[in-house]
């Protein structure tokens, strides 16, 4: 099984960027920011792409698929 994975907190922290302050460069809520960087919510890939540009970084940057995880495990 395939898990989606971020660095979004990360990248964010390393831009001293609140959740609210990226939330409203890539145009979605404070709650999307939350779900994401838990690990709760896979972006579509407009918001994906939207993320990556607010931050200045690639889409790969900030997303990768982490391979073989064993089912009902993040």
């Amino acid at each position: 099984m395939n898990v989606l994975k971020n660095r979004l907190k990360v990248i964010r922290a390393e831009r001293n960027l609140t959740q609210e302050q990226i939330a409203n460069l890539a145009g979605v809520t404070r709650q999307t920011i939350i779900s994401i960087e838990k690990g709760d919510y896979a972006p579509s890939v407009a918001i994906a792409l939207s993320l990556a540009n607010a931050l200045n970084v690639r889409v790969d940057d900030l997303f990768h698929l982490e391979h073989n995880v064993p089912p009902n495990s993040k």
